[in-house]
């Protein structure tokens, strides 16, 4: 058994308890099986009923309490977890496995087989959904810019799984793609070169950045809307109703 970076995956037997170091695998598992998690991450707060042992951050995990859990396998992700981490707890004898996601396609293939080869699920009817809406991009309808950080002002660049996901909704990333591209996943940019790039809307989610109200609109005289960062971000059953969302922007 390998992960999506094709490391080995020590597993005898499908995984009976999971620890999630990535907000978006603990809602896809815990709506798909929420037996099987025993811990997760502080920033995992989906699904909002989610009553497990928590192991501090994404970025600094409390590995002594992950492995105090005596996991059958920790899930990560190379984007959101340190290597530094994911290689300790495979030192320690854990079973752990990677995700690699940039686009769409890759978060559906990457979810299915990972619940279908460790976990031993059929793919959830959420997964289903989100495959049949996201399948084929959209004609653009609409050109967007998507801050994800300010001091320094941060925009989301080309090879990313949000990049895709606005493509697959009409939306165009200005930064990501036309005149005003920039190099990059997560390009640094100022106001400025945000409001010169010919964005119809900047959309400002609430994480990892919290944008709001007061804290973002007044930096830009390109229209802004507050959106949910999940819906941006988050691989899993969020996608159901990313699509929704954002393919209405697009109207």
């Amino acid at each position: 058994m390998r992960d999506d970076l094709g490391a080995d995956v020590p597993l005898r037997a499908p995984a009976a308890r999971v620890v999630s170091l990535v907000p978006s695998l603990t809602e896809a598992i815990a709506t798909s099986a929420p037996g099987l998690l025993v811990g997760a991450t502080d920033w995992c707060t989906h699904p909002a009923d989610l009553d497990v042992a928590r192991v501090r951050g994404t970025k600094n995990p409390d590995l002594a309490a992950v492995r105090a859990l005596s996991p059958d396998l920790v899930v990560a992700n190379k984007e959101e977890n340190r290597e530094l981490d994911v290689r300790r707890l495979r030192d320690a004898g854990v079973a752990v496995w990677v995700t690699r996601i940039e686009t769409v396609a890759e978060s559906l293939d990457s979810m299915s087989r990972l619940l279908r080869e460790a976990l031993a699920l059929p793919d959830p009817s959420w997964l289903v959904d989100a495959r049949a809406l996201w399948s084929a991009p959209a004609v653009p309808r609409l050109r967007v810019a998507v801050p994800i950080w300010r001091d320094p002002w941060m925009v989301v660049g080309s090879q990313t799984y949000t990049d895709d996901l606005l493509a697959r909704a009409g939306l165009t990333n200005v930064l990501a793609h036309g005149p005003a591209e920039r190099e990059g996943r997560y390009p640094t940019v100022t106001p400025d070169d945000i409001d010169g790039a010919g964005a119809d809307v900047v959309l400002l989610p609430d994480e990892p950045y919290v944008f709001t109200a007061d804290d973002g609109p007044e930096a830009l005289r390109t229209p802004t809307r507050l959106v949910s960062g999940r819906l941006l971000t988050w691989y899993g059953p969020a996608m159901v109703e990313a699509h929704a969302v954002l393919a209405g922007l697009a109207e």
